[in-house]
């Protein structure tokens, strides 16, 4: 495809020598004509020296000229640069050098003088692909000799910290980028619960804290896609790639942001698997020299900002409604009476609670006119509404910490009989916890006012889960729940205060 007559290409310098000014204007008014950048000179012993001083891609020449020939231009050019793309120009076809001389000193084409340029010019288009994949070829094999000369250095024995610093800085010369971070998890699990750690360069070289800050919801949900995947996560300016050990499990992720990604994608890619295993290696030989003190106070640290991060998303939906505001923290109440009634340990009945809460805070991402809709949603309106399980999967995916959360927010608009969503899954495919948060967000909804339609009096609400006991919802949780309720008095008492 020919270049924009419009667009002066500034990545490809090209030399025209021959020592007939009139061949020089003829070639500079078609060469600017098809958007490249160029100089002419009729003088080869000047061309020599504009080559040895200044950078240049390509150099169509004439062979025929004073002092010098073309072929003798070529020989001394080769003595210091075997890279520059040649092409030379005979006014006579019988008296271009021969074929020997053409290959010993590696002119990649040559072609008649003429009225018309219209083969040089496809020389020189041939002539600029090549040089284009010549550079690709070159920025890989010296992206991968950083990726060999780097990897002895992040395989040391040496604190995660340091490893992770190390990683980071590796990674931005390769992409001419100046901002990334890295999120990972905690394998060796040295503190008690599931825990991430943290570190950043450029711009996000932060405080836990302020970093957590910086992480929007849709941020939030594609590395979280990224890590539930495992594939590559591209966006405008910045690419999320998941870290998957040897054992092909997830344990975190690298964000890197930049203008020169596309070239150096497959780069990243390649350190990215060196990267985890260099971390995996590291967690093996237990964090090397890292006060467990100090490892636990940013793990903590990082746990209660996430926390709060979430906890912020999930009051900016309850917010948004009046007619929902205060449902997650019910939906959590009643998911951990029936809890209670499965005789659940402590531990099993914090996991519910934490579900509740955040069972809805994919619909962050949901449109205001969808969810304060007070005539029945469209069916188009209904599909984006679907999608908040799997927008709040994404959200909670992106930290470890809330691993056990994800696949019970994830389904809890499934049915037993199959009918539900995201992924319509029955029975036994849907998980327990997930059923149980299925029928306390339903009840709660029943017994709520809500834009299309007034709260259900509680003999109703109790009869619809009744109904749809084995269907919709878990027969032997709706069971338990119904014993639960035969103290709801006491139960609304205790909720009372969510409706304010």
């Amino acid at each position: 495809m020919r270049r924009s007559t419009n667009r002066v290409n500034l990545d490809y310098k090209i030399l025209i020598v021959d020592d007939e000014p009139g061949i020089i204007d003829s070639l500079s008014v078609v060469l600017k004509r098809s958007g490249y950048q160029f100089v002419g000179l009729t003088d080869p012993l000047e061309a020599i020296e504009k080559v040895r001083e200044e950078k240049y891609d390509l150099l169509i020449l004439d062979y025929l000229m004073y002092p010098i020939h073309g072929d003798k231009v070529v020989e001394r050019i080769r003595e210091f640069n075997n890279e520059l793309y040649i092409l030379l120009l005979t006014g006579h076809k019988d008296l271009a050098p021969p074929l020997e001389t053409i290959k010993a000193l590696e002119i990649q084409g040559y072609c008649e003088k003429g009225d018309r340029f219209d083969q040089l010019l496809l020389l020189v288009e041939s002539g600029i692909k090549s040089i284009s994949q010549m550079r690709t070829i070159k920025k890989f094999q010296e992206g991968l000799n950083k990726i060999l000369q780097s990897v002895p250095k992040i395989y040391q024995l040496q604190p995660i910290d340091n490893i992770l610093e190390d990683i980071l800085a590796e990674i931005l010369p390769l992409v001419n980028s100046k901002n990334a971070f890295i999120l990972i998890d905690d394998i060796t699990r040295i503190s008690s619960g599931n825990n991430s750690i943290f570190k950043g360069i450029g711009k996000y070289k932060k405080k836990v804290a302020d970093f957590m800050e910086m992480l929007d919801p849709e941020l939030m949900e594609f590395i979280g896609s990224a890590r539930i995947n495992k594939k590559v996560v591209k966006l405008d300016k910045k690419v999320i790639i998941p870290l998957i050990n040897e054992y092909l499990q997830d344990i975190g992720i690298i964000f890197v942001e930049g203008d020169d990604l596309e070239d150096g994608l497959k780069l990243l890619e390649i350190y990215s698997n060196q990267a985890s295993s260099s971390i995996n290696n590291a967690f093996l030989h237990s964090l090397v020299n890292i006060k467990n003190d100090e490892l636990n106070k940013t793990y903590d640290q990082l746990r209660e900002t996430y926390m709060d991060t979430i906890e912020a998303l999930r009051m900016v939906v309850d917010a948004k409604d009046i007619y929902t505001r205060g449902h997650s923290d019910r939906v959590a109440y009643f998911a951990v009476k029936i809890g209670e009634a499965f005789d659940f340990s402590k531990e099993e009945l914090e996991l519910l609670r934490i579900s509740g809460i955040f069972h809805d805070v994919g619909k962050i991402g949901t449109s205001d006119d969808i969810l304060f809709k007070s005539q029945k949603l469209n069916e188009k309106e209904y599909e984006e509404i679907k999608k908040h399980p799997l927008k709040g999967a994404r959200i909670l995916s992106a930290v470890s910490m809330f691993k056990e959360v994800v696949p019970i927010v994830k389904c809890h608009h499934e049915r037993i009989d199959g009918k539900g969503y995201p992924e319509g899954l029955k029975k036994d495919e849907i998980p327990f916890l997930a059923r149980i948060i299925s029928v306390a967000d339903a009840f709660d909804a029943m017994i709520s006012d809500r834009r299309y339609r007034s709260r259900l009096k509680f003999e109703e609400a109790r009869n619809q889960l009744i109904q749809g006991s084995g269907t919709q919802f878990d027969a032997e949780v709706v069971e338990k729940f119904i014993r639960q309720l035969s103290d709801f008095e006491q139960m609304a008492k205790e909720v009372a205060s969510t409706f304010e």
